[in-house]
């Protein structure tokens, strides 16, 4: 029977749909930076470190979850990761040391895992047709994207009616209402004849011999570091290092007065460039070499990097490097997952992903702690952001040898 060729399948549109508020959640930290230091009066560097712990727990929670969606099923992760998402957002608001609330943002990292990337694009992908699958992982990473943009205002405009405990009570109910979707889901399309004769244990043995999966793995790790900072320091770096927005400006007459709003909706608008870039690296990822493409989209990260802070700082360079930013923001989800499961099939697809996106998440880590650390340290961020201008050069490098063929299972004894 011939493979299916629709594209807009009620599992990718349940896929997306949950992917849009995760990371409309997700992509909110940053706005709380300020008011979570005014509250309790911490350092920059704890509530950093908190958002830095939640990152690296996504990353470790992404295998797991990946392993236990192929061996108990996808509604179970997603299920359990809404549960721990929403847990993790209470118990925050009742945290009164850096040390619980760093605790309780475990519980939140492993929430983002159950119901993120790993889990979802694995869905995602073995429903898809090989025609399709690289547009469609496009899609849904685009979906997180969508999330993006209404999270950071949703949460600066929730900021001005309660404080920042009560917004974490609004977001984790809608972090349960991820649960509602997975009906959508359904069931994908099974694994090959040959997938199913190798075991977890086998695949994974094979991909971390194989050089070009450790390449993939380790050029990922700047996607997070880049990512991550700029989702946790971003808006309080504009608001702190930009210049003021003028009165009667065209910022001004759409309501964006103060840089602080400038920094929440600039996080936005990183989200609506890439819904487009996202789709579009999907639809490149099909007809040209991913690993040259990973390779450029790293390679213009950096130039773009380096060129916003060599820059003064103003309303107009924000809005431009968001933009910039926001059209290479994603683009390398489909790309290395679709290269993932190009080489290594589909079947663990998951777990294999899982554990590349824990390279991701711990440079997400990095970029998020070394913020807060280097910022109470200097001052400002302007040496951390040079590290993500040099680990982004990094990953563009370490891409070119990637060998892009499908692995073969050893030879039978």
């Amino acid at each position: 029977m011939s493979q299916p060729t629709k594209l807009m399948t009620p599992i990718l549109i349940g896929g997306c749909i949950i992917l849009l508020i995760n990371f409309s959640l997700r992509a909110s930290f940053g706005v709380f930076q300020i008011p979570v230091q005014e509250t309790f009066g911490w350092p920059r560097a704890e509530f950093s470190l908190a958002i830095a712990i939640q990152n690296l727990a996504w990353g470790i929670g992404q295998p797991i979850f990946g392993a236990l969606a192929e061996r108990w099923g996808d509604r179970w992760a997603i299920i359990l990761g809404s549960i721990l998402y929403a847990l993790g957002l209470i118990m925050s608001t009742m945290a009164t040391t850096p040390e619980a609330m760093q605790l309780w943002e475990v519980a939140v990292g492993f929430g983002i895992a159950g119901t993120g990337f790993g889990v979802i694009l694995a869905v995602v992908g073995r429903a898809a047709s090989d025609d399709n699958r690289s547009l469609a992982l496009g899609i849904a990473t685009a979906a997180g994207s969508a999330g993006q943009v209404v999270g950071a205002p949703l949460a600066e405009g929730l900021l001005s009616l309660m404080n920042w405990q009560g917004v974490f009570l609004v977001f984790a109910a809608i972090a349960m209402t991820m649960i509602l979707f997975i009906p959508m889901l359904g069931k994908g399309k099974p694994a090959s004849p040959s997938e199913l004769e190798e075991s977890l244990g086998s695949v994974l043995k094979r991909a971390f011999r194989d050089p070009s999966y450790l390449m993939i793995f380790a050029g990922f790790f700047s996607c997070g570091y880049q990512l991550a900072f700029i989702t946790a320091h971003f808006p309080a770096m504009v608001t702190e290092m930009c210049s003021p927005i003028a009165p009667g400006s065209l910022l001004a007459n759409l309501g964006i007065t103060t840089t602080s709003a400038l920094g929440a909706w600039a996080i936005a608008v990183i989200g609506a460039a890439n819904i487009g870039g996202s789709i579009f690296a999907g639809w490149l990822g099909k007809r040209y070499t991913k690993k040259y493409l990973l390779a450029g989209i790293y390679t213009l990260r950096t130039i773009a990097a380096a060129a916003f802070i060599l820059t003064p700082i103003t309303p107009g360079t924000v809005l431009l490097f968001s933009v910039v930013m926001g059209a290479l923001w994603l683009a390398t989800v489909p790309l290395t997952s679709g290269l993932v499961a190009y080489m290594y099939g589909l079947r663990y697809m998951g777990t294999l992903y899982g554990f590349v996106f824990l390279s991701h998440q711990l440079g997400s880590f990095l970029g998020v702690w070394l913020g807060g650390t280097m910022y109470d340290q200097f001052g400002d961020y302007t040496y951390v952001w040079w590290i993500g201008v040099g680990v982004g050069a990094f990953s563009a490098l370490i891409h070119l040898p990637i060998k892009e063929a499908p692995t073969r299972l050893p030879a039978a004894a």
